[in-house]
């Protein structure tokens, strides 16, 4: 395949940005896109061109690492992955391909299509923990979990994070991503000591760092590639109102 790619380049934070056009040939259709954008930069290396700043690490769709807007979808055109399990037989020969960085407030672009999705961590740090000692493995069946609670945990667990969610709202909500956490740690018996402080500071946080509110528009749960239920979102805002009613 012979193609060619429109990227987002941008020097540092401080710098403004633009697409450049870069033409890539003989690409395998079974390869990935960021193997494509390996190719690419490989020539731009050769040719003594700065390559293509762009996050990456597993490349088995586990870390949510590879974080880029495909043709104005996040991770691409294949639903339910991640950019790294985006393979080029889902593009045609002679494709122009917009390729750009997560574009939210709260995830500032440090380079090309590399963001700074801190943000998130900070979510995390202000209530995503349990205070439940730890030590030596607890028996299995020592604490019993309904099996819809344990599954629907489970569930919420799977999210990594990756920021698909902020990048596909119009508003540059966070609330999925805040909600799979309020969730799979809500949800078990060992989360109830903090349930409530953990829904109303996470909010907090999440508020703090810059992200949008919520409208319910359902482009979030459309390209997590976890799949991640947009009903989470209504399980949180339960969990927040009760929160509040106890605290007044």
């Amino acid at each position: 395949m012979d193609i060619k790619v429109r990227v987002w380049r941008q020097t540092d934070p401080d710098t403004a940005g633009k697409m450049v056009t870069y033409g890539v040939k003989d690409i395998s259709p079974d390869a990935s896109f960021l193997e494509m954008l390996d190719v690419l930069n490989e020539s731009l290396i050769l040719d003594g061109d700065d390559p293509i700043a762009f996050d990456h690490d597993c490349r088995e769709g586990i870390c949510g690492a590879c974080s880029m807007v495909i043709d104005g979808v996040a991770h691409g055109p294949e639903k339910a992955t991640t950019t790294c399990q985006l393979h080029m037989r889902h593009f045609s020969d002679g494709d122009v391909i917009d390729v750009e960085p997560w574009r939210a407030a709260a995830f500032p672009v440090i380079k090309d299509l590399v963001v700074d999705r801190s943000a998130f961590d900070h979510i995390i740090a202000s209530g995503g923990y349990i205070t439940a000692p730890t030590g030596a493995a607890p028996e299995a069946h020592a604490t019993p979990v309904p099996k819809a609670d344990a599954d629907l945990a489970f569930e919420a667990a799977t999210c990594i994070g990756c920021g698909a969610c902020v990048a596909a709202c119009p508003n540059g909500s966070a609330m999925l991503f805040t909600a799979a956490k309020v969730a799979h740690l809500g949800l078990m018996p060992q989360g109830q000591p903090e349930r409530d402080t953990r829904v109303i500071d996470m909010l907090q946080a999440q508020d703090d760092a810059g992200f949008g509110g919520c409208t319910n528009m359902g482009e979030c749960s459309q390209v997590c590639p976890k799949g991640i239920p947009l009903t989470l979102i209504g399980r949180l805002n339960a969990d927040y109102r009760k929160a509040v009613r106890k605290k007044i």
